[in-house]
């Protein structure tokens, strides 16, 4: 496979995690503030974060690559 191919394979695969697992996260702590706990929790959990992920991944695949760049840029400022 070619090098830009893995670029981009290693970019999805990033962004498929990264949403998911700050996804879960948020939803948990979101769904938890609004709601609190109690037997019904993972029934508002489940479907928040769902709706969640489908928001994060295509964002953190688009936006990745422009926080990567306005890190960099920021970092030269430290040279």
């Amino acid at each position: 496979m070619s090098e830009m191919r893995l670029s981009r394979l290693r970019q999805l695969i990033f962004g498929f995690y990264m949403s998911g697992i700050m996804s879960l996260l948020m939803s948990g702590v979101i769904t938890f503030i609004n709601t609190g706990i109690d037997g019904e929790f993972h029934y508002r959990w489940g479907p928040a974060f769902l709706v969640a992920w489908a928001v994060a991944f295509p964002l953190v695949t688009f936006i990745a690559p422009l926080a990567g760049k306005m890190t960099e840029f920021t970092m030269r400022r430290f040279d």
